[in-house]
């Protein structure tokens, strides 16, 4: 299948992310936008983009400081990050390009995005796919965010990253995901990392809030039956969210959209054509 494939460079300036998109034949096809999480880019999608404009016109967007978008965190010298302000870049893309409303799909930290994106404009967001969600920092969770705050002056980052990395994605089926999450957090400039570093260390009452004011958005978990530090939590969540339903993805881990793509793709592209 031959895709247009339109690629922007915005400058930071006019609040552009860099982004593609990837146009359906079919004209009057929805939008789905993919946001990626932290240390990662829209590299984690590569698996999707094929499968997904077959039907539907995809949006995917590298974050500030990650991937092609990698040079704009110098707009913020000095600024802490908010999740408000990270989703307002999104937004910022979607009012450039034009795009009314789309189904939103997001991996890891990118699912909190996708949450605070719902919460800035709902009439925006006609459905969230969230994979590898994150809906609660356990006491493991904090733990190894202590460590790195503890150790992060005294050790080399990308030491303590690929220690994460293989305490978040330990198997060997998971050796691909990990690897990528790797490749692209090398990328990454040390104050960018700082920065997203302690906007997650604050990110727990967040999440709380999420828990406490279910969205009344149709919501598609997809989680990896050996996503260990967050599975369980989302199977608490989906128990009070009668708009809220959760797939799991057998031989997978947390980055299920890269440990099984078929099953993943599948998944999602039911779940999107369902509630459109």
């Amino acid at each position: 299948m031959d895709n247009k494939d339109l690629n922007r460079v915005e400058d930071f300036s006019n609040s552009r992310l860099f982004y593609k998109t990837y146009l359906c034949r079919d004209e009057n096809a929805p939008w789905v936008t993919l946001i990626h999480g932290v240390g990662g880019s829209s590299i984690i999608w590569h698996k999707q983009i094929r499968e997904f404009s077959r039907h539907f016109n995809v949006l995917v967007v590298d974050l500030r400081g990650h991937g092609r978008s990698r040079d704009l965190f110098t707009a913020y010298m000095g600024r802490k990050y908010t999740f408000e302000d990270i989703s307002l870049d999104v937004l910022k893309v979607l009012d450039h390009l034009k795009i009314e409303q789309s189904h939103f799909v997001g991996v890891s930290l990118g699912t909190i995005l996708v949450r605070v994106i719902a919460e800035i404009d709902p009439d925006r967001v006609q459905s969230m796919t969230l994979a590898g969600a994150i809906t609660r920092l356990s006491i493991r969770s904090r733990f190894l965010v202590w460590v790195a705050k503890v150790f992060k002056p005294v050790i080399p980052f990308m030491w303590l990253y690929r220690m994460f990395a293989r305490i978040l994605m330990p198997n060997r089926r998971h050796r691909e995901s990990r690897s990528l999450f790797i490749k692209e957090a090398q990328k990454l400039y040390r104050r960018e990392i700082n920065r997203w570093f302690r906007l997650l260390r604050d990110v727990n009452p967040l999440l709380q809030y999420h828990v406490e004011q279910n969205p009344h958005v149709p919501t598609l978990y997809l989680m990896g039956d050996e996503d260990h530090l967050f599975l369980n939590p989302v199977k608490n969540l989906v128990e009070n969210n009668d708009m809220a339903s959760l797939v799991t993805i057998k031989n997978s881990g947390h980055v299920c959209n890269v440990d099984q793509p078929a099953d993943f793709n599948r998944q999602a592209i039911d779940f999107i054509r369902r509630t459109h």
